[in-house]
């Protein structure tokens, strides 16, 4: 037995160099998300971690991985801490341990990467493929390991170059996570060929099909940029009333939130007719659904305005002799009646619910509420009158095929409703709002977003944001979007490319662990 290969590994064997270059991949990673939103960087942040990792070894290359996820991913998520401590109302070590948890699992998800990398190309798998293959692959798997958190895939640090994003349509985010990987990848060849390290010493042949792609997406992009929108004009008013989150849930403060958000209401109504009125998540902070005070107001206000209404309230429903409750939201019609309902299906673990709270009694939910929430049942779209909506409910949003589904079932406007008040004042908004940009341009319907603090936006369907708020300000926010029209090749196919570079990454990984035959 070769002993060798069970030795403890040698930290010293790695360079302090190699790790400060996994460090500054880390920290332009982060930077390259909202805000500062650099997205220029998400184009060579790599190319410093694939310098350091070099002729390592697998193992090394596996350390200098989950330096970079460490630095990245705890840069990105240094909010979780806003949200444990501020709002979950528990003690920093307590936050700081659960942050660490957080990002060290993330960080697993690059530094297998790394690791796979390395050990594909000591058997003679091109970097030029495994890399770029293998981050969306394992960045697919991320989005469904643990219940899945998707968030700050790499595609969605390009949100605002509208051009490139239009690729969405067919590949979803992540064909545009694996045009920046491959991105990286050729840069870092290129370094190499003037240091006299590749040979070929210029990596022509990569570098074409780099460029190659990158016209072709761009121009596919302008193409679809230029292509006017034909679908019936829908006017949608959304309020942010800006209700400070420990007063939200008092019983004490439901008439000043009912009043301040018919205030906003009428002021937004009052510049035209109006399709649809949407208020943010939980803005009614009590059971619509047999309440007679506020419910009753909020009923009349819509028959006032002569407008359909979203109104977000939790809901519940009785079987078998228990009692479920439902994230929720309430279409009215301009006549006040309700015309339906939409639960939130895919529930915030730890915020919502407790995963696997037989076996966790000690944990409790950071986010104080009416009690454990239940997923709703199905994926249904709600009609307006004037055409079918799909209703996203917080982090909703996020997820690709939940979108997907919703227009699937025949929705022409998603509408998002959130309270992102959790996040206070830091990056964690302007990342929600970068994902969701994304949800319109796969599915080439416009998506509107009514935030209790903010971000509240409008976006139409090529991705482009026709109006946003500030945060932590009362707000409101009109405008005219165009239904959806046409189902896209994303939305009949779905995370087609994804799943190919998931399938890949399954053979690059058993390529990896073949052993070298004996000559």
């Amino acid at each position: 037995m070769d002993y060798q290969r069970f030795r403890m590994p040698d930290f010293s064997a790695v360079p302090r160099r190699d790790y400060l270059l996994a460090a500054i991949a880390g920290g332009l990673l982060a930077l390259s998300f909202p805000s500062p939103g650099f997205s220029a960087f998400a184009w060579v942040a790599f190319v410093p971690l694939l310098l350091a990792c070099g002729k390592k070894t697998p193992r090394q290359a596996f350390r200098l991985g989950l330096v970079t996820g460490l630095v990245g991913y705890g840069g990105i998520l240094y909010w979780i801490n806003i949200v444990v401590t501020l709002y979950g109302k528990l003690s920093w070590p307590i936050s700081l341990s659960l942050y660490a948890m957080l990002v060290t699992y993330l960080a697993l998800y690059p530094a297998a990467i790394a690791w796979l990398v390395r050990a594909g190309e000591e058997r003679g798998i091109s970097l030029l493929v495994s890399f770029p293959v293998l981050w969306v692959g394992l960045e697919y798997l991320r989005a469904f390991v643990l219940t899945g958190f998707p968030w700050a895939s790499l595609g969605y640090s390009q949100y605002r170059t509208l051009p490139l994003i239009q690729i969405a349509d067919i590949t979803g985010v992540y064909g545009l996570s694996f045009l920046i990987a491959l991105t990286n990848v050729v840069i870092y060849r290129i370094i190499r060929g003037f240091a006299g390290r590749e040979r070929p010493p210029y990596p022509l042949k990569s570098a074409a099909l780099l460029v190659v792609l990158l016209v072709a997406t761009v121009a596919y992009g302008f193409n679809r940029l230029n292509r006017p929108e034909t679908g019936t004009p829908f006017r949608v008013a959304l309020i942010q009333g800006d209700i400070d989150q420990n007063l939200k849930w008092d019983p004490a403060f439901q008439e000043a939130t009912v009043a301040i958000y018919e205030r906003l209401s009428r002021q937004a109504c009052a510049t035209g007719p109006t399709d649809l009125l949407v208020w943010p998540e939980s803005a009614a902070p009590f059971y619509f659904q047999d309440d007679e005070k506020y419910a009753a107001r909020i009923r009349n206000l819509a028959r006032e305005l002569k407008t359909c209404a979203v109104i977000g309230s939790p809901a519940y429903i009785r079987a078998d002799g228990a009692t479920k409750y439902l994230n929720s939201a309430f279409l009215l019609s301009p006549w006040g009646d309700v015309l339906g309902r939409s639960d939130k299906i895919h529930l915030v673990p730890f915020g919502e619910y407790v995963p696997m709270a037989k076996l966790l009694p000690f944990v409790n939910k950071m986010v104080a509420g009416i009690g454990d929430f239940s997923p709703g049942a199905k994926v249904a779209s709600l009609e307006t009158g004037k055409g079918p909506i799909g209703i996203l409910i917080c982090f909703e949003g996020i997820f690709p095929e939940l979108s997907r589904a919703y227009v699937r079932a025949g929705s022409r406007l998603l509408v998002n409703i959130t309270n992102d008040a959790w996040f206070g004042r830091s990056s964690a908004p302007y990342q929600h709002l970068s994902m969701t940009v994304f949800r319109a341009v796969e599915n080439r319907v416009p998506l509107v977003r009514a935030a209790n603090t903010g971000i509240t936006a409008i976006v139409d369907t090529k991705g482009h944001i026709r109006g946003m708020t500030h945060i932590f300000e009362e707000a409101v926010l009109t405008g005219e979007v165009k239904l959806g029209t046409d189902r896209t090749f994303y939305t009949r196919h779905g995370d087609w490319f994804a799943g190919l570079c998931l399938a890949a990454s399954g053979v690059v990984a058993l390529l990896a662990f073949r052993k070298r035959k004996s000559h």
